[in-house]
């Protein structure tokens, strides 16, 4: 059976005025699919084999192609968003025909230019369209282990969650709400450490170093706003955790843990006030 959505190697039946009619390799199937005339390659005959992707074209035709697109059916991919119109958006896929995402598939508006993180499917009417849904296609295999950095695409950001995140763009990833220091989008690239691995084999992430790394990239943040405030800033390690956050976006420990750094390195003081450069 010809396959939607797939690439797939097919063999050459008969030649026309305006392509030449594939069908599967070494199969008594009747079913014949069209490779256009300027795609045919030359001196290609009957009996020939050839690889070629296969989608419908603008009067929803299923039709070949020579082109290899960005994406495959049940894959996922980092595609851009071509147009947004009153049915949905329209990704460039790398073929003729783009590729619609439908506003129901949108797990948040998309606009014009952006690349969004989707995976191909065929929808009821056996057209093949694109979904930012993609938790169920991602892969669970991962090479990855605990403490490895790895990069990954934000696809959906969850309140009181977390943020989905797709590893290499296909492994299951979800940095939770507490390790969120900083406010994601669907679409963002981040870099993180694998804090877990999961049963299933998702992934769980952080933005922070271990916590030896991160006291130093802290205390160095810390002091850079100190000096940036003229040596003084109105927080101590009595400051509500919510105005440290507000301030550092850091915790209440994790801002202690980095004055602390400092203090030890005789860089700064606590007063009752707050935190004052020692000059």
């Amino acid at each position: 059976m010809i396959k939607l959505g797939e690439q797939q190697e097919l063999e050459m039946v008969k030649s026309t005025d305006f392509g030449i009619y594939l069908k599967e390799a070494a199969s008594s199937s009747e079913e014949r699919i069209l490779l256009p005339k300027a795609q045919v390659p030359q001196n290609i005959k009957p009996g020939d084999t050839l690889t070629v992707f296969v989608y419908k074209d603008s009067d929803d035709r299923p039709i070949a192609t020579t082109l290899t697109p960005q994406i495959s059916l049940g894959k996922v991919a980092l595609l851009q968003v071509k147009e947004v119109t009153t049915i949905g958006a329209f990704l460039d896929w790398g073929l003729a025909k783009d590729l619609l995402l439908p506003f129901k598939e949108q797990t948040e508006r998309v606009h014009t230019g952006e690349h969004v993180l989707a995976a191909l499917y065929i929808d009821k009417s056996t057209r093949l369209c694109a979904t930012m849904k993609i938790y169920d296609y991602l892969q669970l295999d991962s090479p990855y282990k605990k403490g490895d950095k790895v990069i990954g695409t934000v696809y959906e950001v969850i309140k009181n969650f977390g943020a989905f995140v797709a590893v290499d763009n296909c492994y299951s990833a979800l940095i939770p709400e507490k390790e969120l220091k900083r406010i994601l989008k669907a679409g963002d690239s981040v870099e993180a450490r694998v804090t877990s691995v999961k049963e299933d084999g998702k992934l769980d992430l952080s933005l922070q170093e271990k916590i030896p790394i991160q006291i130093d990239t802290d205390a160095d943040m810390v002091f850079r706003l100190l000096e940036e405030a003229g040596g003084f800033l109105p927080y101590h390690d009595k400051t509500e955790p919510s105005l440290i956050a507000e301030k550092f976006s850091l915790s209440k420990n994790a801002y202690k843990r980095a004055i602390g750094r400092l203090m030890k390195e005789e860089k700064i003081r606590i007063t009752a006030e707050g935190i004052e450069e020692i000059k």
